[in-house]
This record gives C-alpha cells, structure tokens and sequence, in this order.
C-alpha cells in the first residue's frame, strides 16, 4: 500500500522534480503535487508526495523533516485526510441557528 506524505514550509521556487528527487532516495515515488493558488498560479508553499510502501515513505519521512531545500526547513509527515464538510442544509443551520 503506498503511503501519503504532507511536505510544508517549502520555498515558493521548489517545484516538483526537486521533492520527486529528494524523496527518490528512500524509494519509489508515485505522485508529486505541489499546491498552487488558482488565482496566481504560485505555489502556496506545500505539497504531498505519494510512495510506493510505508516503510519506504518513513525512511523518507524521518530522512528529510528538518532537512533544508532551498533556504527553507521543510516540516514531512504523514499526510492525513481532511474531514468531511457537510453541505449546507437550509433546515438544520440557516433557520435554527440564525441568532447564534
């Protein structure tokens, strides 16, 4: 199973090849994504790398948090899904909580 990985507090100039390299080291990367801002265009200064297995993702994980790439200290940890967001539900929020 592969594992997920959160890499922050990258420098606006690190691109995708550059953390596809770093974390080749420890083993075989699946998928790279750097976050950019849909109006700009510019990297919002994270990302997620996708490993093959989770020993390899660890390895990757205790190798370079802390590590520092182009003038930043990156924070790598496992990446963790964002919880669900309920819609907006006209009975239940607007009307009943409308003084709240």
């Amino acid at each position: 199973m592969s594992k997920k990985i959160y890499v922050g507090n990258m420098s606006y100039s690190t691109n995708e090849e550059t953390l596809t390299g770093l974390f080749s080291e420890y083993g075989e990367v699946v998928s790279t994504k750097i976050i950019v801002d849909q109006f700009s265009g510019k990297s919002k200064g994270f990302g997620f790398v996708e490993m093959q297995n989770d020993d390899e993702g660890m390895a990757a994980i205790n190798g370079l948090n802390g590590k520092e790439v182009d003038s930043r200290e990156l924070k790598v940890n496992e990446a963790v899904d964002r919880p669900k967001r309920n819609n907006f539900d006209r009975n239940n929020n607007r009307r009943n909580n409308r003084y709240y």
